[in-house]
């Protein structure tokens, strides 16, 4: 948690500790890539600060698809000219994105362990103050109020992000935390349209003034199109994390159906979470071992469509599905029900099947239907490529970031 007790009493405690902690930014870490790791952040090491225009705040760099859309942001920006910058709340030397941005030789910065809230929004401030960023954009929907509180009383602009459906992040993230991070700051850039009309049309209080969309973007050499093989064991994608809310059991009672009627298949479940151990033993216990997968987290998303006919994705609550996009990028007809922005990106009979929200019996058929027919899944694969092609490009993710920028009042000089 970010605050404790109520927000007036927070900022009372923040202020308290700024006036404590005069020499606090010395405690401040900064991971560099390798040539920067001599630099000091701030100007009594005597050494130059560092300019920066964008300024992102990340929760962590996991393999979580917010993560990845900032990577692939970040790849594709000109960085020399914005000379992006990344916060990350709850770093972890391990986590995926780590290497990744670092190769792009963007400086990360991170904590002091085990740090309070409290504390990392103090330093959070300090480090606006000493690097003076133009933009400072959350890249996670509970790092909200943090971009808002340390902007306060300057010239930076705030932008919150919302990543998901709008009401699941504030009631996932509490009543009160869920709530400010709804209302600050107040310009908020969605990855789903759904999303967006849907906090634009709340009555709440605790809603953003302005909200821009931004959609996600795809690598579109790395996810290409591969032949789909029309004879053999039939193989089904599904890629996610192992969460309440991916509905996983949908998955594998149409894999129990499927068996019974003869099927030949293997659903591949790629993905990791708190649900793997029980998720394993259902299949054991429907005696699915043999045609159900669960593969763990996957890097290589594109090999793993590569090999397959079809994706599956049976999610109650979706902002822009990456793993969608991805699915018709490598000319992958899709099955999914229909949240979030699944109706946006899957257009039905065409490019795969829209399944009605809690449609069991539909989704199973639908699986049922393409397993049976390669012909199918090859024509749809192929007009969700073209579609890919139209639409998810990364040049259009940077275009539209920088447009959201420009309508929260950012000028490019």
């Amino acid at each position: 948690m970010i605050i404790w007790g109520n927000f007036a009493e927070s900022l009372v405690r923040i202020a308290k500790l700024e006036r404590q902690q005069a020499s606090l930014s010395a405690i401040v870490t900064r991971t560099f890539p390798s040539r920067h790791c001599a630099e000091s952040l701030f100007a009594e090491s005597g050494i130059p600060i560092l300019s920066c225009r964008f300024l992102y705040i990340v929760g962590q760099l996991g393999p979580g698809g917010s993560e990845r859309q900032l990577y692939y942001l970040l790849r594709s920006m000109n960085r020399s000219r914005y000379q992006p910058e990344v916060i990350v709340w709850n770093f972890r030397e391990s986590d995926t994105y780590v290497p990744k941005i670092r190769a792009l030789d963007v400086p990360l910065h991170s904590f002091p362990t085990a740090s309070p809230g409290a504390l990392k929004l103090t330093i959070l401030r300090r480090m606006v103050m000493q690097i003076k960023p133009e933009v400072v954009h959350s890249y996670s929907f509970f790092t909200n109020l943090p971009a808002f509180l340390c902007t306060l009383s300057s010239n930076r602009i705030a932008i919150g992000g919302v990543r998901s459906d709008f009401g699941g992040a504030k009631n996932y993230n509490g009543p009160l935390l869920g709530r400010l991070c709804a209302l600050w700051p107040r310009t908020q850039v969605f990855n789903s349209w759904v999303a967006a009309e849907r906090a634009k049309k709340s009555r709440s209080f605790f809603v953003p003034k302005e909200c821009s969309v931004v959609r996600n973007g795809l690598d579109l050499e790395m996810f290409r199109p591969m032949p789909i093989a029309r004879e053999g064991r039939v193989q089904i994608v599904a890629v996610g994390s192992l969460l309440p809310l991916k509905r996983w059991d949908r998955l594998i009672l149409a894999a129990s159906v499927l068996k019974k009627r003869g099927f030949d298949f293997l659903i591949r479940i790629a993905g990791d979470g708190p649900l793997y151990q029980s998720l394993k033993q259902q299949t054991q216990v429907l005696g699915l071992a043999e045609c159900v997968e669960f593969t763990g987290y996957v890097d290589d998303i594109p090999r793993l469509l590569a090999n397959a006919s079809f994706l599956v994705h049976p999610s109650d609550s979706e902002g822009c599905p990456n793993a969608v996009m991805e699915a018709m990028a490598c000319g992958r007809a899709v099955v999914a029900t229909a949240v979030g922005d699944v109706p946006h990106l899957v257009e039905d009979q065409k490019t795969g099947f829209v399944v009605p929200f809690g449609d069991t019996a539909t989704l199973i058929e639908r699986v049922a239907l393409l397993t049976s027919n390669p012909d199918l899944c090859c024509r749809m694969g192929a007009i969700g490529r073209a579609k890919a092609e139209r639409e998810f490009g990364l040049d259009r993710l940077v275009c539209d970031t920088l447009t959201a920028y420009r309508l929260a009042g950012w000028k490019d000089s």
